[in-house]
């Protein structure tokens, strides 16, 4: 089967990614899964520890972009935006609906 986003062909997740979201590449220094959270659980020390991270490297992106860096400013936005997102594995096995991923015990 073949992915196509507009008249792009999408080889693999990657592109698809790239070419879905609208931007070439992932903006550089900007990991998602401080941000939003890793798809596997996490110990509530560990949810604290990395939500004080990610605090404080949007503040610290936010100042770039008030001192007039403007890819800061939107990597600072994006980075904003994904502390509120929860990976859509995570939040279907938080619900109980597996998609058919785990064997039955």
């Amino acid at each position: 089967m073949r992915t196509y986003i507009g008249s792009h062909q999408a080889l693999n997740a990657i592109e698809f990614e790239e070419l879905a979201l609208g931007f070439d590449e992932l903006p550089l220094g900007i990991d998602r899964d401080l941000f939003r959270g890793p798809l596997t659980p996490e110990s509530p020390e560990e949810r604290a520890a990395r939500l004080d991270v990610a605090r404080e490297v949007i503040a610290d992106l936010a100042a770039q972009g008030e001192g007039g860096d403007e890819a800061a400013a939107w990597d600072a936005l994006y980075a904003d935006a994904l502390t509120r997102t929860v990976p859509f594995l995570r939040a279907a096995r938080s619900a109980g609906r597996s998609a058919g991923t785990e064997a039955a015990a």
